[in-house]
This record gives C-alpha cells, structure tokens and sequence, in this order.
C-alpha cells in the first residue's frame, strides 16, 4: 500500500462530508492526520484541482467532480447493459439501445449471443442512419432543421440496393410514421437481415431500442418488436427500469 495516496484520499472523503467546506485543521482531525501532513497534501490536492480554497476551508474542486462523474456513468452504462440482456432474453434476438446526441447517432449498447449475433457494423453506424431502423427511428423523432443538418453532413446513399433511394423519400417515409409507431426495414443496411426499432423517451434526447432477426425468420419481426415495447413500457410504468444517457 502506498501510504501518501491513502492519507490524500482521506482527506478528500472528509472534505467530501461538508458541502460547505472545511478548514484544514478539521480536515486533518477527521483524517487521524498531522496537521503538517494534511497541509502538504491538501496543497497538492488543491493545485491539482481535486480541491478548491475558498475563504479558508477546502471543498471538492472539479477533478474530483470528473471523478465521480466517471463512475456515475459507468454504473449507468452497466445499468443499461444489463437492462438490455434481459430484454434480449425475453424477445429471443439482439437488442439495440442508441441515441442521438450532439448531432450523430450514438450505438450505446448491443446485447446479443452467439446463436443469435447481432448486425456487424460494416459502414458507420453514425453516417448511415438512413440505411438502418435505429437511425430512421432517430431521425424521425428530430425536428426538420436537426435532420436537415444531419443529411448534409451524411448523404442519404444505397447502402445496399435496398437502401431508401434519396432524402425526398426517407423523409416521406418518416413524415408517414405515426407516433411512438415502430420503424421496419428490410435489407437496407446489412443484406440478409431486418430490423426494427422502437421510440424511447428520455428526457429531449431521441433514444430507440431495436432489434435483429435474420431474412429468413422476417415473420417474427412485428411480433418480437411489440413483445420489446409491451416489455419496456411495463418496466417503465412501473419504475424499475430507467433510460440513464
């Protein structure tokens, strides 16, 4: 064990304990620490942002903030890996969960199994969203200037020969959607594969959760689609799941 760290890291969990802060002498009591300890650490803690000096007591700076912004995240993105294991389970095919966010459509979990894979990302993703359920089901929760800034940064191109013709067409089949109505395709994306995907809310953000079925078992494909949404819906009625992006 590295002692320094373990004495710095008390010192941050005690300036932790007030919101309003704490003088250097309290901080090194509630450490078990020597006062002339504590001061060299809490200087060092201090220039490298972990903790702020403001009107003689010491409170949490923004490193720290990082920190435990860093593991709130990486809980709510366990959180949603798990969350989409047990949906894949429930339906018998890979599940999708993504969002748009700061312009681009962002995949950000895939949960699948062997016998079942999911869709290999052979184009990206993010500029092909013409192409794939997950990215039209986006694009239609978007207001008409996000979309419009969104096709002249990615083309609507064939992917496949499949692949929605042009942005005249995409957008008359988006216009076409009801609301919160699921959104199909066959073969646009990825040969030998439909998909489709469903509307999320969470909060202003356009989110979708889709699925996969291989060509050849497309009869299922509505069916497993609504068992996803009665599945999600249920969850989120009764609070035990939430969307955290």
């Amino acid at each position: 064990m590295i002692g320094s760290v373990q004495r710095a890291l008390r010192l941050l969990e005690a300036a932790g304990s007030h919101s309003e802060g704490a003088p250097a002498k309290q901080l090194a009591r509630e450490a078990g620490l020597p006062l002339p300890t504590a001061y060299h650490l809490l200087r060092t803690l201090t220039h490298e942002g972990y903790l702020r000096r403001e009107s003689g007591v010491f409170v949490l700076g923004a490193a720290a903030g990082r920190l435990a912004g860093g593991g709130l995240q990486q809980k709510r993105r366990s959180m949603i890996l798990d969350s989409l294991a047990h949906f894949r389970d429930v339906v018998g095919a890979p599940v999708y969960f993504a969002v748009f966010r700061e312009g681009e459509i962002e995949l950000v979990g895939v949960s699948d199994t062997p016998a079942s894979p999911a869709v290999e990302e052979w184009a990206d993703f993010r500029a092909t969203g013409h192409a794939h359920a997950i990215g039209q089901c986006l694009l239609a929760q978007l207001d008409e200037k996000t979309r419009k800034d969104y096709y002249e940064r990615h083309p609507v191109e064939a992917v496949t020969q499949y692949t929605v013709r042009d942005q005249s067409a995409l957008e008359h089949r988006i216009g076409a959607l009801g609301r919160m109505e699921p959104v199909t395709e066959r073969q646009e994306y990825a040969l030998g594969t439909v998909c489709a995907a469903i509307p999320i809310t969470a909060g202003d953000t356009a989110a979708t959760m889709a699925i996969s079925l291989p060509l050849h078992h497309e009869e299922r494909l509505l069916y497993v689609v609504d068992r996803l949404r009665s599945e999600v819906g249920a969850l989120l009625r009764t609070l035990s799941f939430s969307i955290s992006i």
